[in-house]
């Protein structure tokens, strides 16, 4: 082992260009060997995305499907409780009219 006192100049500088080169290459690109099956792998990847995508569009489908249905249940259900309280409104309004023509009649009598 050489002390590092009596180096000389040369040595640390060749010391120095080596630990640089050394340092360097650790950064340098490491050759490697193509995946063969990749584009494979890829290819299976994106059709079994584009099934789970068709899945999910389905199922959105159908929920907007039974969605529009309730919708329209809803809708007749708030229509005929409408015209069941105009038909109320009407019945009280007429009894109203009656009491007061009755009361009128037996004003006169």
């Amino acid at each position: 082992m050489i002390h590092p006192k009596n180096n000389s100049f040369n040595d640390r500088q060749a010391a120095s260009a080596a630990a640089k080169k050394a340092l360097l290459e650790k950064f340098k690109p490491k050759p490697h060997v193509p995946d063969l099956q990749l584009e494979q792998r890829k290819a299976e990847r994106e059709l079994e995305l584009e099934l789970i995508r068709e899945e999910r569009r389905k199922e959105r489908e159908q929920r907007r499907a039974v969605k529009a249905v309730e919708d329209a249940k809803q809708r007749e259900e708030e229509e005929l409780m409408a015209e069941a309280r105009e038909l109320a409104l009407r019945a009280a309004q007429k009894a109203a009219r009656d009491a007061r023509y009755a009361a009128r009649k037996q004003r006169r009598k």
